[in-house]
């Protein structure tokens, strides 16, 4: 494994090192004033959620490490401590890159990215009428980090509202991922896109505890098919599941029949077929698979 000692590499290099590194990131498209009334919008991709009660988003514009200058955002949030954080669809992802262009402080980068503007209900700066999703925030604090060329300026700001285009809704009104083809960034030039192929769920914990891997049978913790991942799956229960007699499965039928004589191939082949099931995240019938091996 390579191991790199951060305070003997260039500072170009610690930022590549990490943005390739700590990725996907969301990206904050951010709308900003200045005390004339000059819009400004660019891309951060330092943005995360942190907190929903009160509602607190902080995203972070650096400062260059070329040469130590900051974009017009942080100056505009110091002036007028409001912003409209516009999330970036698939359907925008070129028009954001382009608004990240270094234009003049004169210049606005919805006119050059072609963006539409559209008037906040509670804040001077406009909104992103292309966004699917923006919210309306004041801005609490502004706490630098460092005055050398990298340092982030941490922008911590309160959401006032929020406006979701109801075609990324489902029928419970609540934002339907697999419609939302959200965009992230990675490292260089690399982005990535949420679409429903590379989407997946993870069941939660529930409000009881999981009996942990450590509680697990030792041929089934010990397995040389089954992950870490499939092993988590499987010690996400509360109590050791039982046989259920009723439980059938053709595939199960044909590693009995074809193996009954060769326990150790009959475990391997078992242990295969449970691990398919838990990608499909059907871990109740990969625990019957697993629970009938052990008894055959």
């Amino acid at each position: 494994m390579l191991s790199i000692d951060l305070h003997n590499v260039s500072s170009a290099d610690v930022q590549s090192h990490l943005q390739h590194a700590i990725a996907p990131r969301p990206i904050c498209f951010a709308s900003t004033i200045d005390k004339e009334g000059n819009v400004n919008l660019s891309p951060f991709s330092f943005f995360n959620l942190f907190s929903s009660n009160p509602p607190i988003v902080i995203f972070s514009p650096a400062s260059r490490v070329r040469d130590n200058s900051t974009k017009h955002t942080l100056q505009n949030v110091m002036d007028v401590p409001e912003v409209v954080i516009n999330m970036v669809d698939y359907d925008m992802v070129q028009q954001m890159s382009l608004a990240s262009c270094d234009f003049a402080k004169s210049e606005n980068e919805f006119i050059k990215a072609g963006f539409t503007e559209e008037p906040a209900t509670l804040i001077k700066p406009p909104m992103v009428k292309e966004s699917k999703v923006k919210f309306e925030c004041k801005v609490m604090e502004i706490k630098p980090l460092g005055t050398e060329g990298g340092a982030g300026n941490l922008v911590i700001c309160e959401v006032l509202a929020m406006h979701i285009d109801e075609s990324i809704l489902d029928n419970d009104n609540k934002i339907d991922q697999t419609k939302y083809n959200l965009v992230a960034r990675l490292g260089g030039d690399w982005y990535c896109k949420i679409a429903n192929e590379n989407l997946f769920k993870v069941a939660k914990p529930n409000a009881q505890i999981g009996i942990g891997i450590d509680s697990l049978p030792h041929a089934i913790r010990n397995s040389k098919t089954l992950t870490g991942n499939h092993l988590a799956q499987l010690a996400n229960v509360t109590e050791l599941p039982v046989i259920d007699p009723a439980f059938e499965n053709e595939m199960l039928k044909q590693i009995v029949q074809y193996f009954n004589l060769d326990l150790q191939e009959m475990e391997s082949e078992t242990h295969k077929l449970a691990a398919s099931l838990l990608n499909e995240g059907d871990t109740t019938s990969a625990w019957q698979v697993l629970l009938a091996n052990d008894i055959i």
